[in-house]
């Protein structure tokens, strides 16, 4: 009996035994069969992915050009100009972007490159109070269409630029901020605000500066009509007035901040 119960307890050991060892690998060994394969599919990845790059870049039967004269017109556009492209709904305003390249194939197709500029209405935040009409932002977006697409040019202004321009024409157009389409965010994500209000310069609305905080006001969050506004000469905040000296009669004053480079506001700043 107990030879029997000796033997079937060799036989139950040298099973388990034999389990263990089945399902044990040495980490050298289970690492070099990862690594090895690992380098393969890397180096496979690698040479497809070379290969990728180079038949998208070369673009065979494609070529580069330098310019493309709008359909129709005398105008001439080259990389880094910005231009309007049309919509598939003719309702909507044309879509505003930034020439990065123009290349052709063997039929004379001509294809741009262009960054997306972004209305505030197509961003995911929406259009807000401060944003003006002539607003855009400079997205992360990239395309390919068809140079046919362009109904004509437009001058994408710096903010500061813009607010200098004596007279604004329709293919004026700033922007202050680069925009990610994916995420919503903003570059940069803090920008200066002024009033009562604490709300970013919109180049639209008048403002006038008090003479002793050097800060922009809003003529209506001031309890002023533009009108009134208007006749001003000097003009001194609540927060900066005497009782008897609130407001000074006037002739001409700076009509926004943007005027003078100069001029910081006095407080707070804030996300777009």
């Amino acid at each position: 009996m107990n030879e029997q119960r000796t033997a079937l307890h060799q036989k139950i050991t040298d099973k388990k035994t034999q389990q263990t060892k089945r399902h044990y690998h040495s980490p050298s060994s289970l690492g070099l069969g990862f690594l090895c394969s690992s380098y393969q599919n890397f180096h496979i990845f690698n040479i497809n992915r070379f290969f990728l790059y180079h038949m998208a870049k070369t673009r065979p039967g494609r070529k580069d050009v330098d310019s493309y004269t709008i359909k129709g017109t005398n105008k001439t556009v080259r990389a880094g100009d910005c231009v309007l492209m049309r919509p598939l709904d003719t309702t909507k305003p044309p879509y505003v972007a930034r020439v990065e390249k123009i290349d052709e194939d063997n039929r004379s197709n001509i294809k741009v490159r262009v960054r997306w500029y972004y209305r505030p209405e197509e961003s995911i935040g929406g259009r807000r109070q401060f944003h003006g009409a002539k607003e855009l932002f400079l997205s992360d977006h990239y395309d390919v269409q068809s140079a046919h697409t362009i109904e004509g040019k437009c001058i994408v202004h710096s903010f500061k630029n813009y607010t200098k321009l004596e007279n604004v024409a329709a293919e004026d157009y700033y922007c202050r901020f680069e925009y990610k389409a994916a995420t919503g965010a903003f570059t940069p994500d803090r920008v200066a605000v002024y009033c009562k209000c604490e709300m970013p310069y919109n180049p639209d609305d008048l403002m006038v500066q008090c003479e002793g905080c050097k800060d922009w006001y809003h003529p209506a969050c001031m309890g002023m009509t533009i009108e009134e506004a208007k006749k001003l000469e000097h003009f001194v905040c609540s927060e900066c007035s005497s009782d008897d000296d609130l407001k000074k009669p006037q002739a001409t004053f700076s009509a926004s901040p943007g005027a003078d480079g100069k001029v910081e506001p006095k407080r707070r700043k804030r996300g777009p």
